[in-house]
């Protein structure tokens, strides 16, 4: 135990042992908040059974018990030595260990001869944790020498050594073989805990060694929890329920004999509470009865406390077991009873407060409603519920008139008052006097009788659509006094105005209670009922709703029979949504067809009472899925699940290639292509394509066999094929069950060969800084055909990666090649091409393109417009040494009306323009050289005009500004813009 315990109870006094602790002159002992304190404990003062009795002003009550234990080991008595034990060779002995007085559980061991040497437990030792004595069942010269005993407590980890006891051997020979004899055994009787771990140890002496086993004598086997330990010294239960209760059988046997010890374990729990009491408020002389119950093993005994004192069964008070009663309660019977159940395993304590009332009538809770009304002709029931200790007695009043019993009025004994078929003569004020012998008290209210309140317009059973909108009508009369309402139920469950906007609504006032609905659905079919409430009586109207829609999807569709071309369907009809179904289309899905589409049947036109029919027009060796869709009067419903994938039967092709075509290649080839036949109309595995040509104006075909469905061209080579000569060529296909038709026959060209020859007297020219000319003599008649030319190009004729390439086709004999760099030479050839390729390159000539133009752009450009004359001036342009002189200049005049643009070249840098009044301009001016088009001015924009203007601007390379904004501005509108 720690040095300071620190037990808890609020307002209380404690007991040790049944005895009060007098706290006053105990400096050990303190209580702070109810909490017990103690300092410097000492084994023999607070060693004891603690408990707390708490108290206040409506009574006290007994803590649970609390025990306080020191745990201990005193030293072995002081002793020389222990007297030797004497034993023959193969007899057994048992040491004894005789532990010191304790407390705490304890460890034991022993010491063979000197520390650290410890006995090893095997089938021939034993060491017992009941005891502590050590077991030899048959003794070996090995054995001899000096046993130590060693105890250990496991709470305080203190430890404590014996004297030796030496075993020695006699030398009067050895002892014989004997039956075994058991010295280790469990009490005849084992109590165990619910959930505890039950130890049984049992060993024996014998020679030769016996072996131990266990059984249980009903035969039950032992679960898996049971280990057996030490040799099967030990048998260890874990976890020990009810079920782990009966006679355990412990067995030692060698081969002179057997011996046998037993011994019941009996299931114990402590006790716990199956019912308690709970606080009671009970009026004087009313009788309490409070019943406890409590579960254990052995089954708890009972006892009662009233502020932590005993209660014996005495007059009024009654006790018979864990039941209380008192009968006609006064004031001093209030205060806190506690319920004991008690075992020898344990004790629980179950609290509730008595409260014993006593007052005069009071309606502070419950008066009556200050005004009441009635439908006339119904039964009115006023009730009197004052608050009094004793019940107090009632009386009832109409105004000033005291009401007595008759064949209409009923008075009762808890006070309520009861008028059968009111009329408006009952209407008046009602008071209910209540007393008792400690005062009287009343209550008033007003009872108002109404007339009947009368349904005018009911809601009628209805058909209608799906998508919709109805107004089902609920209106009434009724008494202007009352209060009413409207609520509609739809299929028994009101319907949430604000949680279905989408599709319910009210109409009307407070007479009118219409419920619209919106975009009828399939599942608002069924009964709709309107609800009145008013401050007297409930009525109803109700009307069903039949919702009529497309049919719901068909079911269970399964292909019955299938063929290369047909599959018989059957299928279950779905509901019809209120209109007979008209009739079914059928529709298919493969892996080649985008989505489901409808197929053809037989009969072609499904009606409503038809479940199977035949799809026609399949194709064979393709994979489907079907589904149908029913209609009705409504429209078409939503499909059917799809049915079961099912392959149709192989059949022979009956669809040939199309696009048979070809031509080209190289010499000595004939290139026949065509499109191939899609996957779903190949109609079979096995599937391949049949090539078959011939030369133009002979009778034999030649024919090839391709066995790749997905292979589109075939390459016939031979050496004696004559260059672009014709051949007359058609495909057809086959798989495993035949061959199919062919296609049409289509004229295909053997492959040319290409232009022997080179182009002749090559010579090309700078045309600008990325444009040079290339020019050439168009050859004469040749051998091959010549379908255009090409033009191949390099900077450096060290690097001919840097070849660029300009093709132009048909019989021409020069082209531009543009997007050169500037002022850079290049190497140029030129070559013949068709379609078996290129031939001979020219000798390559070389051409340097222009230096760039010029980068500067105009400036200080200056304009007067007067009338429709524009005359414009510029500051000339001047190249830098790495550009193009300057040759002149263009002036760019767009027209927005007719969106052309004028080019106009001028050596000057001054011109003049006449202009439309009616069109707006956009005008650039750039320099021009042999390297081309410089950089543009800044563009100048003007609007309609009618009279004169003048401005200037500045090139967009300098910082954007306008030096002056138009000087004169008469009648017209210049915009000037810093981008193209």
């Amino acid at each position: 135990v720690e040095n300071n315990p620190y037990l808890s109870c609020l307002s209380a006094l404690w007991s040790l042992n049944g005895t009060l602790i007098d706290l006053g002159g105990d400096y050990r002992r303190h209580m702070s908040g109810g909490n017990l304190i103690i300092n410097r404990l000492d084994r023999d003062q607070d060693t004891g059974i603690y408990q707390c009795t708490a108290f206040n002003t409506w009574g006290s009550v007994l803590s649970r018990r609390g025990s306080l234990q020191f745990a201990y080991l005193d030293n072995f008595k002081a002793q020389t030595t222990r007297s030797a034990v004497n034993v023959r060779e193969g007899q057994g002995v048992v040491l004894l260990c005789g532990p010191p007085m304790h407390s705490g559980e304890l460890i034991f061991a022993w010491i063979f001869n000197e520390y650290p040497h410890f006995v090893q437990q095997d089938s021939r030792r034993f060491i017992s944790q009941e005891t502590g004595s050590l077991y030899i069942a048959k003794v070996e010269p090995s054995d001899v020498g000096n046993y130590t005993c060693v105890v250990n407590n496991s709470i305080t980890k203190g430890k404590v050594l014996s004297s030796p006891t030496p075993l020695v051997l006699r030398n009067d020979g050895a002892m014989g073989e004997y039956e075994p004899k058991i010295e280790v055994h469990f009490p005849e009787t084992v109590p165990a805990a619910k959930g505890s771990t039950v130890k049984l140890e049992c060993f024996a002496l014998g020679n030769p060694v016996p072996e131990i086993s266990w059984r249980r004598t009903s035969g039950v086997p032992f679960p898996s929890k049971v280990k057996m330990k030490n040799s099967n010294a030990v048998l260890e239960i874990s976890n020990f329920q009810q079920e782990d209760t009966g006679t355990y059988e412990c067995m030692a046997e060698n081969s002179r004999g057997k011996n046998a010890a037993r011994g019941r374990i009996s299931f114990h729990a402590k006790p716990h509470w199956l019912q308690t009491m709970i606080d009671g408020a009970l009026s004087i002389e009313e009788n309490l009865f409070w019943e406890c119950k409590a579960n254990g093993k052995p089954k708890p005994s009972y006892s009662w406390l009233k502020n932590g004192n005993n209660l014996i069964t005495e007059g009024r008070v009654q006790i018979e077991n864990g039941a209380l009663s008192i009968a006609a309660l006064n004031l001093s019977d209030a205060g806190m009873y506690q319920c004991v159940a008690e075992n020898k395993h344990g004790i629980i304590y179950s609290s509730a407060e008595l409260m014993v009332l006593a007052s005069p009538p009071s309606f502070s809770k419950n008066p009556l409603k200050a005004l009441l009304k009635a439908r006339s002709g119904t039964e009115v029931a006023l009730e009197c519920k004052p608050q009094a200790s004793p019940r107090a007695i009632s009386l009832w009043k109409k105004g000033n008139d005291i009401l007595q019993r008759n064949e209409r009025i009923s008075l009762y004994p808890n006070g309520t008052l009861k008028i059968a078929n009111v009329t408006r003569r009952d209407a008046g004020s009602y008071t209910c006097i209540a007393k008792n012998q400690f005062g009287t008290a009343s209550t008033t209210g007003k009872l108002l009788i109404t007339e009947p309140t009368r349904i005018t317009q009911r809601p009628t059973n209805m058909e209608i659509i799906v998508g919709e909108s109805i107004v089902l009508p609920c209106q009434i009369t009724s008494d202007p006094a009352l209060d009413v309402s409207f609520s509609w139920a739809f299929n028994g469950q009101l319907i949430d105005f604000h949680g279905d906007i989408d599709h319910f609504d009210r109409v009307g006032g407070s007479v009118t209670g219409d419920l619209m609905i919106r975009n009828i659905q399939l599942n608002h079919g069924g009964k709709y009922v309107c609800v009145i409430n008013t401050d007297v009586e409930t009525l109803s109207a109700s009307a069903i709703l039949v919702v009529k829609g497309p049919p719901g999807p068909p079911d269970a569709v399964a292909v019955e029979e299938i063929t290369d071309s047909t599959a018989q369907l059957s299928w279950s009809p779905g509901r019809d949504n209120g209109s007979p179904i008209t009739g079914y289309i059928i529709q298919a899905r493969t892996p080649f067809t985008v989505g489901w589409q409808a197929v053809d049947t037989v009969p072609e036109v499904i009606n409503g009472n038809t479940l199977t029919a035949t799809v026609v027009g399949l194709n064979a060796w393709v994979e489907y899925e079907f589904r149908v869709v029913a209609r009705n009067g409504v429209g078409v419903g939503e499909p059917s699940p799809a049915s079961a994938k099912t392959r149709t039967e192989d059949a022979m092709p009956d669809t040939a290639p199309t696009d048979v075509g070809g031509g080209g290649g190289t010499k000595s080839e004939l290139v026949i292509t065509w499109e191939p036949v899609p996957e779903e109309l190949q109609n079979g595995e096995g599937f391949g394509y049949i090539i078959a040509f011939r030369p133009l104006g002979a009778v034999t075909w030649t024919r090839a066999v391709i066995s790749t469905p997905g292979v589109a061209q075939y390459i016939f080579r031979n050496d004696t094929i004559p260059p672009f000569s014709p051949f007359h060529v058609k495909v057809g296909a086959y798989n495993n069950r035949g061959e199919g038709p062919f296609s049409s026959i289509a004229t295909v060209f053997s492959a040319e060969e290409v232009p022997s020859e080179a182009p002749k007297s090559v010579w090309g020219r700078s045309v600008s800084a990325a444009q040079i000319e290339v020019i050439w003599a168009a050859f004469p008649a040749t051998p091959e055909r010549v379908l255009g030319y090409e033009v191949v190009y390099w900077e450096d004729d060290t690097k001919p990666d840097t070849v660029g390439k300009v093709r132009i086709s048909g019989n021409y004999s020069a082209v531009n090649v543009t997007g050169l760099k500037a002022n850079t030479q290049y190497y140029l050839a030129v070559c013949a091409f068709n379609t078996a390729g290129t031939g001979p390159q020219s000798t390559p000539i070389n051409a340097t393109t222009k230096k760039p133009p010029p980068s500067q752009p105009p400036l200080n450009v200056e304009w007067t417009l007067i009338g429709s004359l524009l005359t414009l001036h510029w500051d000339p342009v001047a190249a830098m040494e790495t550009e193009a002189e300057v040759i002149g200049y263009l002036v760019l005049l767009r027209r927005h009306r007719y969106n052309d643009i004028n080019n106009i070249v001028t050596n000057k840098t001054t011109m003049e323009l006449t202009l439309s009044p009616d069109d707006n301009y956009l005008i650039q001016i750039k320099a021009l050289s042999e390297g081309g088009e410089g950089v543009g001015s800044e563009p100048i924009h003007i609007q309609k005009l009618s009279m004169g203007a003048r401005g200037s601007g500045a090139s967009r390379f300098s910082p954007w500004s306008l030096t002056h904004f138009p000087a004169v501005l008469i009648g017209a509108l210049v915009v000037l813009s810093p981008s193209w």
